[in-house]
């Protein structure tokens, strides 16, 4: 099946879609996909107004029965789950392999969220006034926004749209300009699954198409009480102000520049394998993407040297289309992350011991053999996050020292350390500043059963696991007086008429 026979069988309806406004190529070889219509201001004034309604039908849904819209959509993403991988890989440029984690997340997030629907539990709280009791319930709070990145197309839609659908919210979703396709492709599947189903509302979930401009309407409108947005940090200070503005809920998911630790007694069989994948999974192109390694200074030319074998492999042999099955490193998304990534290595140089790799391959498309740089010892200059597969190494001497020093940059979203020394581990787990601390595994890749997310300028939501539904329902405390008599004041207050 070539491309556009694969956009057509995934994208019933997208002919509805096409216009000239946003071109869409493949970073696989930049070839053109197809040409889109952005969404006009009015256009969109419609689907915030449907979204509304749909809402006002959904709430009022059992939570179980929600949660059986959101099996049958596991079920359906099963049935196409090759098919969408692919188009993964074909839009954002990931390997195959990882098109099908990335599948796999929205499934696993539905099995989740289908297991929520029967557990959005409130409290029992003992009041202090006789004949009362206290109750605190969660319901549904509205339309919810969703704004995605290129990187993860479709996993991020699912983890905010599954447990949104089954807390008894409508969805609507504005996908990056450069993957569009795929999330058509996703709303395709889950109208199909509401078809199926019956008892949807129309409109319980939409995609907007476009680039700021509209993603800002959505932002700035009252009438979606929470955006979920995923990207830079810059992108995210934007939609925090102007959602705060209105007094609307932010949960933002942005930069990371996560660090992984080396200890003397790490063992390096597991150390190296989850440096590479962490530092060049999806091209260095994910928020957990591992950008900074401390090594402890006894094992630092040990460790340095076995990198430098792998990096130099990994870009003569490795380095390739995305949907070849021996690739481990497809393409940059775009000719603007190429610039960036070497505009980093060329400010970096002056203070770099050695440079491996970083240089473009000879293709069609963005390519690059992924870099490493060893540095005497940690600068600013490394404090932003290059959204390309650069990984710096640096060596170490004191443990405290090093978490200061990893907890130095702005990001604080995922981060490791590689030890056997309990105490070690521990002592990190504490002292991480990160939403995500790892022991023994890489900074890259998480599973749904644990909140993902991060502080400081990673902007501290939290999406699937744990508790984070109450992101998408609003709470609530109730008083009940059962009793005959005048009832008590709080806090032992008399008022006397």
């Amino acid at each position: 099946m070539n491309s556009q026979e694969l956009i057509v069988r995934l994208i019933s309806n997208l002919g509805d879609h096409l216009g000239d406004d946003l071109v869409v190529t493949s970073p696989v070889d930049g070839a053109q996909l197809t040409s889109l219509a952005f969404d006009s201001p009015a256009s969109i004034e419609v689907k915030i107004h449907q979204s509304v309604q749909a809402f006002r039908v959904w709430r009022d849904v059992p939570a179980p029965k929600r949660g059986e819209l959101i099996r049958q959509f596991g079920n359906k993403l099963r049935e196409h789950k090759e098919e969408l991988s692919t188009l993964v890989s074909l839009e954002c440029g990931k390997i195959l392999e990882e098109g099908r984690g990335e599948v796999q997340e929205m499934i696993d997030i539905c099995d989740f969220a289908v297991g929520i629907s029967r557990q959005l539990y409130g409290l029992t709280i003992a009041s202090e006034r006789k004949n009362h009791v206290m109750h605190e319930n969660w319901l549904p709070l509205g339309p919810v926004g969703i704004i995605s990145a290129f990187n993860f197309p479709v996993a991020v839609w699912a983890w905010n749209a599954a447990l949104a659908i089954v807390c008894g919210d409508s969805v609507i979703w504005k996908p990056s300009e450069k993957t569009p396709l795929t999330a058509l492709a996703c709303q395709s599947l889950f109208e199909q699954t509401c078809k199926e189903f019956g008892d949807a509302p129309a409109h319980l979930s939409q995609v907007i198409i476009g680039a700021r401009e509209q993603g800002e309407q959505m932002v700035e409108d009252p009438r979606i009480p929470l955006i979920s947005a995923t990207g830079s940090t810059r992108m995210g200070q934007a939609v925090g102000q102007k959602v705060a503005a209105r007094f609307g809920k932010s949960l933002l998911e942005l930069g990371g520049n996560n660090a992984m630790i080396i200890a003397p007694s790490a063992d390096l069989a597991i150390a190296i394998p989850s440096i590479l994948f962490g530092s060049v999974g999806t091209a260095g192109q994910r928020c957990t993407t591992t950008r900074r390694v401390f090594v402890h200074a006894s094992i630092f030319d040990q460790v340095y040297n076995s990198l430098k074998t792998a990096y130099i492999s990994l870009g003569e042999n490795k380095v390739g289309s995305p949907l070849e099955a021996s690739t481990l490193v497809g393409p940059l998304i775009d000719e603007a992350s190429f610039s960036g990534m070497q505009n980093a290595l060329a400010r970096v140089k002056p203070e770099a011991v050695e440079i491996i790799g970083g240089d473009r391959v000879d293709r069609p498309g963005y390519y690059v053999k992924p870099a490493l740089v060893r540095l005497s010892k940690q600068s600013e200059t490394i404090f932003t996050e290059t959204f390309a597969p650069i990984t710096y190494v640096m060596p170490y001497d004191d443990l405290s020292k090093v978490i200061e020093d990893h907890n130095a940059v702005p990001q604080g979203l995922s981060s490791a350390i590689m030890t056997t020394d309990v105490r070690e581990a521990e002592f990190f787990k504490r002292y991480s500043d990160c939403g995500i601390a790892n022991v023994n595994i890489g900074t890259s890749g998480a599973e749904i059963g644990g909140a993902f997310g991060g502080e400081k300028e990673t902007g501290g939501g939290r999406e699937s696991g744990s508790d984070s539904w109450k992101a998408y329902m609003r709470r609530q405390t109730s008083t009940t007086y059962f009793g005959t008599e005048k009832p008590a004041l709080a806090q032992g207050i008399k008022f006397d008429i």
